[in-house]
């Protein structure tokens, strides 16, 4: 009887968070497993759609997946082109948005407006917005071919080129995939910039309900401000990191390439199967790398209580 009365911490705790994410369960059992199940059904089938309304299914089995990565033109490209993009962006903005954070969290004037400007691509998430990253994008980027005869004239006069640095770094001893993935996140520095958004808002409420105690008793002990990073800072929001990576991965899945393709598929050309198998596999290869990247952090995160 006097179990049944007084319950431990860790099972209070543990039915406050079955409550917190009842809602989410209700949705996901609701909407988001019915449509699961229908995208698996129709992935292995040919609709067609009737003319009176409705639809029938024709099994075809595996063909409709056959056909995607033997046959179709783009999907595997698109497919690989989404996953090299996702892991070249999922890191850099997960550090980004820790370091833009740390700088937030800092007490100096015009801390709120800064912190809106930050967020301010999440919230006017518009046509307009779109269009003045991509423009920028193209100036970074695309900038660069419009002006190639200017930047070699200029090349010429001075004697250094891109190219020269590149030799210079390998020469150095630095792996040549390393500077490829600096001069990839470069080149979408407008992307990183617009997609952390809500990445700085989780790393400033992690950084911000650290115990003060803890830098004080860094300081104490003499630990320099590296030393305070790595010691207190960087493994008490671990639990954080996790959440802004699953949260980063599924939103670079989402504006993917292979979603406009399986919705194109769809819309367009009426083959809905095809399109299912598009984001079927997308979805399962998402998992996969959730649950790869989750599993290793996992393994190296702390939790403070």
């Amino acid at each position: 009887m006097e179990n049944k009365k007084f319950m431990t911490l860790t099972r209070r705790r543990s039915i406050k968070g079955f409550f917190f994410i009842v809602p989410w369960l209700i949705g996901f059992l609701w909407f988001y497993l019915r449509s699961l199940m229908l995208t698996v059904q129709f992935s292995v089938s040919e609709l067609t759609v009737s003319p009176g309304g409705g639809y029938t299914l024709d099994f075809v089995g595996l063909d409709n997946f056959i056909y995607a990565f033997r046959a179709h033109g783009t999907f595997k490209q698109i497919l690989t082109t989404s996953i090299g993009d996702m892991v070249v962006d999922v890191p850099l903005i997960t550090f980004f948005s820790l370091l833009i954070a740390m700088l937030l969290n800092r007490e100096f004037k015009g801390r709120t407006l800064v912190r809106a400007i930050f967020f301010l691509p999440v919230i006017l998430n518009s046509d307009a917005i779109v269009g003045a990253m991509g423009i920028a994008r193209g100036l970074m980027v695309g900038g660069l071919s419009n002006t190639s005869s200017e930047i070699l004239d200029a090349a010429a006069t001075t004697g250094v080129s891109v190219d020269y640095y590149i030799q210079m770094f390998t020469s150095l001893g630095i792996p040549t995939i390393f500077i490829q993935y600096v001069m990839g996140a470069v080149g979408r520095i407008s992307d990183i910039i617009n997609a952390s958004g809500v990445q700085i808002i989780v790393f400033l409420a992690a950084l911000q309900s650290i115990p003060g105690s803890m830098y004080e008793v860094a300081k104490i002990e003499g630990a320099t401000a590296y030393e305070t990073f790595w010691k207190v800072t960087f493994p008490m929001v671990m639990p954080h990191i996790i959440t802004v990576v699953v949260y980063t991965v599924v939103d670079s899945f989402i504006d993917s390439e292979v979603v406009d393709l399986a919705y194109a598929t769809a819309f367009d050309q009426n083959n809905y199967g095809l399109s299912s198998v598009f984001s079927l596999v997308s979805t399962l290869v998402t998992c996969l790398i959730l649950g790869l990247t989750v599993y290793f952090i996992q393994k190296r995160t702390f939790y403070y209580n």
